[in-house]
């Protein structure tokens, strides 16, 4: 190499050599550091935290316990989208849902079961059963004229009412007629004919003949109250011509108010000689951590009898309702009513109870009417002696039949939740 004034000394070739091996790394360095700050790895802005460094992986990591990457991996396959998932895994997925449901379903099945069950069918409480407190007197409302009433030319309705459906030998039962208008108030009202009959239902229908009823409101034959628009009739099926029928009669007739006028009817079933009769007092006995209440009957044909009675506690207010469903031989025999214990713990009455309206018949196996009535004793029977809550047992009802279908029950809980174990143990890793 030549200079234009003469060549390059040796010693200044070395210096400039030297230099340019100095100048090599700071290239390198810089060439680094743009191709760096172009990549993903560029400097955040001013403001944004620093990129850390990756932390060095923990050697116990990678010992996982199995189910907790079961875990991992059902969370992965529950936040991925189904239409990502393989066959394989959306066929996973579907058992996993399916055995999940049928778990949930088993569970509820058996707790309802328990609930259900936890006191016996003779004795439950009676806010189980409002329908069942009081004896039957049906009282229902229609239009006089469904005609009337659809075209909106007229809005008298028929209020028709009983004292009793049941009637034994020589009882007799009140019908009620009323014409009203939508808000109650009192329209004119005449029964036009009332016959009693056989109901047309019968087998045998038409082999008595058909008597008349009266119906008036002169407050004599039993209508409570003259003048006030309230129609009642009496029937007696012992004395009008039913003395020797057992079934069901039906009362027709014919209502008429101004220019209206329409038919009715009344049912009641009919027993003319009861198959048994209460006969006594009451015996009560506390056993077993309940209270029994003995009745005594007098039994004229054998057979399954279901008696049935209503308990109140010391305020009126209705707390059970008390079941007899057994066998009873010829003879004078007795009753049972039990009052389980744990229904007295848990619905706390307070003491003395009253066993009133308690009503039975004879179960027939075959033939319309399936039942042959008892006189119904209306009313107070029978009030309790006193007792403290801790006399009685808060143990649930146990029974053979509930024991078995418990068992059944949790047998499908169980197996519900082996399945669901299989299907989320057959997850793929993610």
């Amino acid at each position: 190499m030549t200079r234009e004034d003469g060549p390059i000394p040796s010693a200044s070739r070395l210096r400039h050599g030297r230099w340019l091996l100095a100048l090599v790394p700071l290239v390198l360095v810089g060439g680094a550091f743009f191709w760096w700050q172009g990549s993903d790895g560029a400097v955040a802005p001013e403001g944004a935290p620093k990129p850390t460094s990756t932390p060095v992986s923990d050697p116990r990591e990678g010992a996982r316990a199995p189910a907790e990457r079961s875990r991992a991996a059902a969370m992965a396959a529950e936040s991925a989208p189904p239409s990502l998932l393989s066959p394989e895994a959306r066929e996973r997925e579907a058992r996993r849902e399916l055995w999940q449901k049928r778990l949930e379903r088993a569970k509820r099945s058996l707790e309802s079961y328990v609930a259900a069950t936890r006191y016996p069918p003779e004795s439950r409480p009676g806010r189980e059963h409002p329908d069942q407190l009081e004896l039957a007197e049906p009282e229902r409302t229609r239009p006089l004229s469904p005609k009337a009433a659809e075209d909106g030319t007229s809005d008298v309705q028929l209020r028709l009412k009983q004292d009793k459906v049941f009637v034994v030998g020589d009882e007799a039962v009140l019908f009620t007629v009323a014409c009203e208008d939508s808000r109650r108030a009192a329209r004119p009202c005449e029964v036009v004919s009332a016959m009693a009959h056989e109901a047309d239902h019968l087998a045998d229908a038409g082999g008595v003949p058909g008597v008349p009823v009266t119906f008036v409101d002169s407050g004599q034959g039993g209508d409570a109250v003259a003048g006030d628009g309230m129609l009642t009739g009496r029937f007696q099926p012992s004395k009008q011509g039913f003395a020797m029928f057992s079934g069901t009669l039906r009362v027709a007739l014919r209502v008429r108010s101004g220019s209206l006028e329409d038919s009715a009817f009344f049912d009641v079933l009919y027993t003319p000689a009861p198959p048994a009769t209460f006969s006594g007092r009451v015996r009560e006995v506390l056993e077993g951590g309940s209270l029994d209440l003995y009745l005594p009957v007098q039994v004229r044909k054998a057979g399954r009898y279901v008696v049935s009675g209503r308990l109140d506690d010391e305020g009126g207010v209705p707390f059970a309702v008390l079941s007899f469903n057994e066998e009873l031989q010829e003879g004078s025999q007795e009753v049972k009513l039990n009052v389980f214990g744990k229904v007295i713990r848990d619905d706390k009455p307070t003491f003395p109870l009253t066993l009133r309206d308690v009503e039975g018949f004879l179960l027939k196996e075959m033939g319309d009417p399936d039942r042959e009535l008892m006189v119904t004793l209306r009313g107070p029977v029978h009030t309790t002696r006193e007792y403290a809550l801790e006399q009685f047992s808060d143990a649930e009802w146990r029974s053979p039949e509930r024991d078995r279908y418990k068992t059944e029950l949790e047998k499908d809980v169980m197996e519900a939740q082996k399945q669901l174990d299989a299907a989320l143990s057959d997850r793929p890793e993610p």
